[in-house]
């Protein structure tokens, strides 16, 4: 049986219009410089990586190798630069022991400082979020400072949770177990975790509050890797600096609009995506980059990209 959808007159350039502006929207965040065909304008995003490796790192002497001056608010939140060969890496290294490195108040008001500060530094490449409390990575939200809130401030605070989850990465936790206490995953996790491993089985996990191990996680997809914890304790972050490493040598303007382009296309339907991808496209034909690209694979050398 065939059906037939009728549209009034004009229905389909409203809808390509609409989708011409979602296109834009999206594409806005690239910054100022860029301009995609027509009056669309795009913005600069910096690149993220979130180390999600099951086994938490640890301080130890070992990972404090190839770091310039350390820049110090609190010692809650550590902020370095790495040198060397790992040059446009940031590590921020999240040190509340005493508080299984629970997000309060604080800790929210540093990290949103620091995520702010570190996307206007065009030789920032990539940041990772790592643990530096052995056997934690990060326990929710300070319960005991949440308990001390008024019921007015509850929902600001966690709408500043959300907002700096957005700014730094879209990833899931382990276990979302809001309900538990009679209230649900308020930072995000009730639209993150469908969209990275299906309704249904995010639904069973927030319903039960279940907190899943390692294999578990990664064999629903909530993470990339499972690791062996070495003796210095950091093997989750030394698997994070690895790929970190391999993002350095890409383009950074192709690596800011790759990253737009599949943030933004899975949300919207794969004709709209595939706009967004050509949108993102375009921004990379007229940068130096592609010409330096080119010219180094003509001339069989290693290729040396400003971001330009």
């Amino acid at each position: 049986m065939a059906v037939a959808a009728s549209a009034a007159p004009g229905a389909l350039g409203t809808l390509q219009a609409s989708r011409a502006r979602l296109v834009a929207a999206c594409c806005a965040r690239l910054g100022p410089r860029w301009r995609l065909p027509g009056s669309w304008t795009c913005p600069r995003v910096d690149s993220t990586i979130w180390a999600r490796g099951w086994t938490p790192a640890a301080g130890g002497a070992a990972w404090q190798r190839g770091y310039s001056a350390e820049v110090k608010t609190e010692d809650e939140l550590r902020v370095r630069y790495l040198e060397e060969e790992n040059r446009g890496i940031v590590v921020l290294g999240i040190n509340r022991a005493y508080a299984k490195n629970s997000l309060s108040k604080n800790l929210i008001k540093m990290l949103s400082k620091a995520v702010d500060a570190l996307k206007s530094d065009k030789k920032v490449r990539t940041i990772i979020v790592r643990s530096e409390v052995p056997g934690i990575f990060c326990a929710g939200a300070d319960l005991k400072e949440r308990a001390k809130m008024s019921s007015s401030e509850v929902g600001p605070f966690v709408s500043k949770i959300r907002a700096m989850i957005n700014e730094i990465a879209s990833s899931a936790k382990m276990g979302l177990v809001e309900t538990k206490l009679a209230i649900i995953p308020g930072g995000g996790g009730t639209q993150r975790l469908p969209r990275a491993i299906g309704m249904s089985l995010a639904k069973e996990l927030i319903f039960s509050a279940r907190v899943l191990d390692g294999q578990e996680a990664k064999s629903v997809g909530l993470i990339s890797h499972v690791l062996e914890q070495n003796q210095e304790g950091d093997a989750a972050y030394r698997k994070a600096l690895d790929l970190a490493r391999e993002f350095l040598p890409q383009g950074p303007v192709a690596m800011r609009v790759a990253k737009l382009a599949i943030n933004q296309g899975m949300e919207v339907d794969l004709v709209t995506g595939l706009a967004i991808e050509e949108a993102c496209y375009a921004q990379t034909i007229p940068t130096k980059d592609r010409l330096e690209g080119l010219l180094a694979f003509k001339e069989k050398r290693t290729p040396r990209y400003k971001g330009e």
